[in-house]
């Protein structure tokens, strides 16, 4: 299906989310007087579980541990009518020190673990959970100070600077303490935008990734890392037994690549695990992100209430929703269809494998609006 058929799923598929009294929660990452806002939608679906696979005895992260009590509030934000299945993937979106920006990842546990009996996705649970923890109570450049503040007073401004690459290696540091995660392997892409400055910084190990959107089109888009075909980079926690796991792959975060862009007003980043890069193509995502905004532009000029800077606001965060929803959508009926070529099926022939149609595979996508104060 090309573009012109994705613009026909959406126009249907979505014309019921323009509507401004839309009952979703809203996360408005409003930081005045900081120029920069985010804007920022979240949507998933896990694949369905293959009859002919391993079974997996899972034990996971019990509802009043930590990792279980946050796992859970985010399989509660808006999403698409997947609900909470998830599958191996996971993700996190964290407001940093003092609304200063905005720390975001999406993680893809490594399914090839399920043959030794390890459930993939306790580690990438594990390392999202980790990237939060240590996101929340950093800021995403230098500590910012007030300058009319005498010196000693600006020494005493807590919290640090982190970095996307810190941030993963930190997170990975606590995947290998973590007792509940005994081995598992995942691809990583992290993200901090800065809301001082508009700053994109991004750490990215793997076949997850970003894209940034401008004016409709792709200016940038994280190329994947592999091994080789269809055996990313990643990270890895060995059980006590290495014999048994020699052929696992084991990265650094170091190993990682690195990015840092000024992101402008009305740029829309999307980060994503290969669910969607393995079967939506980068012009599908604009022409989806495309359509979507003209709906919601329809919408914007009907208010007229009192609140209407307000309203504005509510109306970009049901727009960043309805994107990521809509890819989600579309990207879940490309993985069905035997008759349409795929990215997948593309690099597939380009290693000389016969490969057609979709991939099945889970699926997460994060998708950033970005409004600057004019």
């Amino acid at each position: 299906m090309n573009s012109s058929c994705a613009a026909t799923f959406v126009r249907s598929a979505s014309r019921k989310s323009v509507a401004l009294s839309r009952p979703k929660q809203i996360r408005s990452y409003s930081s005045l007087p900081r120029p920069y806002r985010f804007h920022v939608g979240t949507s998933w679906a896990g694949k369905p579980h293959d009859p002919r696979g391993p079974r997996v005895k899972s034990s996971p992260f019990p509802p009043d541990s930590p990792i279980g009590k946050w796992r859970d509030q985010m399989l509660s934000k808006p999403n698409a009518p997947a609900g909470k299945h998830i599958g191996e993937d996971f993700f996190y979106v964290q407001d940093m020190r003092e609304k200063s920006g905005i720390s975001l990842g999406v993680a893809d546990g490594v399914g090839g673990w399920t043959e030794s009996g390890v459930d993939p996705s306790l580690f990438s649970q594990a390392l999202m959970y980790h990237a939060h923890r240590y996101s929340k109570a950093a800021w995403p450049g230098e500590p910012e100070v007030d300058p009319t503040q005498e010196y000693e007073e600006r020494e005493q401004v807590e919290g640090w600077e982190l970095t996307p690459l810190e941030c993963l290696e930190s997170a990975y540091g606590g995947v290998l303490r973590e007792r509940n995660v005994l081995a598992g392997s995942s691809t990583a892409c992290v993200l901090t935008l800065n809301a001082s400055n508009g700053l994109l910084r991004a750490a990215n190990l793997g076949d997850s990734g970003f894209l940034v959107i401008r004016a409709s089109s792709v200016i940038y888009q994280q190329r994947s890392q592999t091994h080789f075909f269809n055996c990313p980079k990643q990270l890895s926690k060995l059980p006590t037994s290495p014999k048994r796991f020699s052929r696992a792959c084991v990265d650094n975060p170091s190993d990682a690549d690195l990015c840092e862009m000024k992101l402008r007003h009305g740029d829309i980043v999307i980060a994503y695990t290969d669910g969607l890069s393995d079967n939506v193509f980068p012009a599908e995502m604009v022409a989806i992100c495309s359509l979507v905004a003209r709906q919601f532009q329809l919408s914007k000029r009907t208010i007229t209430s009192v609140g209407e800077q307000e309203a504005e606001q509510v109306s970009e965060d049901l727009e960043a929703q309805a994107m990521a929803e809509r890819i989600v959508d579309y990207a879940r009926m490309c993985m069905f269809n035997h008759k349409r070529v795929s990215p997948f099926e593309r690099a597939a022939a380009r290693e000389g494998m016969y490969f057609r149609g979709g991939k099945v595979d889970d699926v997460t996508v994060i998708v950033t609006i970005v409004q600057e104060a004019i």
